[in-house]
């Protein structure tokens, strides 16, 4: 029970920093602190790239809402009522006699 009280103690106050091999421990030490940076910077990279696509996945639903909009605006356009409605606006109307097929009737003599 002493010698892991005296344990806990030398722990607490630091002496396998300063014993006569703590190189070996500031070189763990520093090796595991290498390795929790390089995790966290990870994490971090990680973390961003999750906010970027989710960024990019909400722009890719606006576009296709934008794009599905401008569709149907296009085909009300195509429309002939309203076609028809724009251009009598500017003096055009519709003919009132449907069109006639003209024959033409080949003027070259060999056929």
């Amino acid at each position: 029970m002493m010698k892991v009280k005296k344990g806990i103690l030398d722990i607490l106050k630091g002496k396998f920093l300063v014993d006569g091999d703590s190189l070996k421990n500031w070189r763990f030490i520093i090796f595991t602190s290498f390795l929790a940076a390089i995790m966290i910077s990870s994490s971090h990279s990680a973390d961003k790239k999750v906010h970027k696509i989710a960024a990019l996945n909400e722009s890719v639903k606006e576009l296709k809402n934008e794009f599905v909009d401008a569709r149907s605006d296009l085909q009300k356009l195509k429309l002939e009522s309203t076609i028809t409605s724009t251009v009598q606006e500017k003096g055009l109307y519709p003919s009132e006699t449907p069109p006639k097929k003209i024959k033409v009737e080949s003027l070259n003599p060999s056929n």
